[in-house]
């Protein structure tokens, strides 16, 4: 499990995540939701051990994020940031490679291959194994990315914004990716996600967040509800339901 235990981040005395304690990864895929400013990209961060936490103590995998090596933790928890620009032209080989450091440390082994090879087939890239990434959609690119995890071959994934710049037909695509990974494969992943409507379609659970702290932690179906959506959005909510599922209708 991750666990986070009275966890407070600030920025020039300004509390952005406020003595949170939430254990997550027990479910297939958990969204983070809420309005900007809310706290869940900096919780994201500090479960990724991108931010250090002003108070509390992360654990993922019963790992303190804050003593254990690097290296270590990387065979238990993979991390895709949203702004996971990378300077070096790169193939689409070349970065799923780069999910095998924590193992080979840039030796490749027989099973490092092995493992570069199913991600690259389950994430539907070996058409594309030999392209630039500067010459990929931005579907296909994320699906890059997302190889480049699924390679690390870890329990529990991160992501962060995996649909951001994405048109709707390549959103669609990435979620269902990251179902399959869920339901195949046993990964569980939290991912932040914008869209409530997403989140709701292709997610177990939902965490949400508003002013640094959780506000809701529920299925899916539990979160969406009027009475729930306007407590995290200060907005008025509709919610139908649309082939079985709820759909979230906003009016200001």
């Amino acid at each position: 499990m991750i666990a986070l235990e009275n966890v407070t981040k600030r920025y020039d005395g300004v509390t952005v995540v406020d003595n949170v304690s939430l254990t997550l990864g027990g479910e297939g895929v958990t969204a983070l939701i809420g309005p900007n400013g809310a706290g869940k990209s900096t919780l994201f961060g500090l479960v990724g051990r991108l931010l250090k936490p002003d108070a509390g103590r992360v654990t993922v995998g019963g790992l303190d994020i804050s003593t254990t090596p690097s290296a270590d933790l990387a065979k238990t928890l993979a991390v895709l940031r949203q702004d996971n620009h990378l300077t070096a032209r790169l193939t689409v080989h070349d970065l799923v490679e780069f999910g095998r450091f924590p193992h080979s440390r840039g030796r490749l082994t027989m099973e490092d291959r092995e493992h570069i090879e199913r991600a690259i087939d389950y994430l539907e890239l070996d058409a594309y194994r030999n392209r630039f990434l500067d010459e990929l959609s931005g579907g296909q690119r994320q699906r890059a990315f997302i190889a480049m995890v699924l390679a690390q071959d870890t329990k529990y994934v991160l992501l962060d914004e995996p649909l951001n710049n994405l048109d709707l037909r390549h959103m669609t695509e990435i979620m269902r990716l990251v179902r399959r990974m869920a339901d195949e494969l046993g990964k569980r992943v939290v991912t932040v996600l914008h869209d409530i409507n997403f989140a709701a379609t292709w997610s177990d659970r939902i965490v949400a967040m508003r002013d640094g702290a959780v506000v809701a932690d529920a299925s899916s179906r539990e979160i969406m509800r009027p009475e729930v959506l306007k407590a995290v959005y200060d907005t008025t909510v509709d919610v139908r339901e649309i082939d079985g599922k709820p759909i979230a209708l906003y009016y200001g």
